[in-house]
């Protein structure tokens, strides 16, 4: 007679592999918490450090006038980030007589610094009196991430430029800028920086051109004033931006994508022989 064996649950796997099942399904829910406790502490979220707007140099001159003391500054900003739009920077011009007696003080709203770009700038503002001593400060820029890459925030052409020295000494200078994307542009600002035979900085000034669309480059005309008696410009350097505190006016012209480079097809006959190509062994070749 066959004795019937009592079937006995194994402490591993159990009737059916139920105690597997559980075992599984606790395990998982231990790594599960354990990943959410990593990321919620705050040695796992680490957030991007951005850096700070550097200003590359600045100048400023203070004239007489007519009507008073007018006070000419110029400067670059300089954005060490590739991805981050640097926005809503203001430039605060101050300047003080020798009493230590403030006689100007201008907030100059500043355009978007572009990703890993520059901005050059410049301003003038009137002063009651004659100030001894010029500060310009500058309020931290707010970030924001840039729609493409750097490389797709083409520059806008500058060229045709003119620089010719008044009787007054200031500058007279134009040229023409051109929209090198899809869309065009509604309103760009135009800033040149003067610089003396040692590439010392001396002066800007700035213009704006609206409409500016692809193909018909607009003409810029503009002048800088307020220089040091006897200061000459010996180099100039014209920059055209999108205008405003934001990089949204250069965002949407990245997304519209940029003009092609060549746009006419060739005109002459093309060569009865490739000589570019090499020739394939047993292939015959005109001389």
């Amino acid at each position: 007679m066959r004795t019937r064996v009592p079937r006995v649950p194994h402490r591993l796997t159990g009737y059916h592999g139920k105690v597997i099942l559980r075992s599984r399904t606790v395990a998982l829910g231990a790594i599960s918490l354990a990943v959410l406790t990593a990321c919620s502490s705050p040695e796992a979220v680490q957030p991007v450090q951005l850096k700070p707007l550097v200003l590359k140099e600045q100048v400023s001159n203070t004239v007489k006038t007519s009507s008073g003391y007018a006070v000419n500054w110029a400067g670059v900003l300089t954005n060490g980030n590739p991805w981050h739009f640097g926005e809503h920077v203001v430039a605060t011009v101050i300047g003080r007589d020798a009493k230590g007696t403030e006689v100007v003080r201008m907030d100059q709203p500043l355009d978007a610094v572009p990703p890993g770009g520059t901005l050059p700038f410049a301003g003038q503002a009137l002063a009651t009196g004659r100030p001894a001593k010029v500060t310009i400060e500058y309020r931290p820029a707010t970030w924001r991430p840039a729609a493409r890459i750097a490389s797709a925030f083409r520059t806008f052409p500058v060229s045709g430029v003119q620089t010719m020295r008044q009787k007054d000494g200031s500058y007279l200078i134009t040229g023409y800028v051109a929209n090198p994307y899809t869309r065009p542009a509604s309103s760009l600002v135009v800033n040149a920086l003067l610089r003396d035979a040692s590439g010392k900085l001396i002066g800007g000034g700035h213009a704006f051109v609206d409409d500016v669309e692809a193909g018909s480059p607009p003409r810029f005309i503009l002048t800088v004033e307020g220089l040091p008696n006897g200061a000459r410009a010996a180099r100039t350097e014209v920059v055209a931006r999108t205008w405003g505190s934001t990089g949204k006016p250069y965002d949407d012209l990245a997304l519209g994508g940029a003009r092609p480079v060549h746009t006419v097809a060739p005109r002459t006959e093309p060569f009865e022989i490739d000589r570019g190509r090499a020739a394939l062994p047993g292939e015959a070749v005109k001389q």
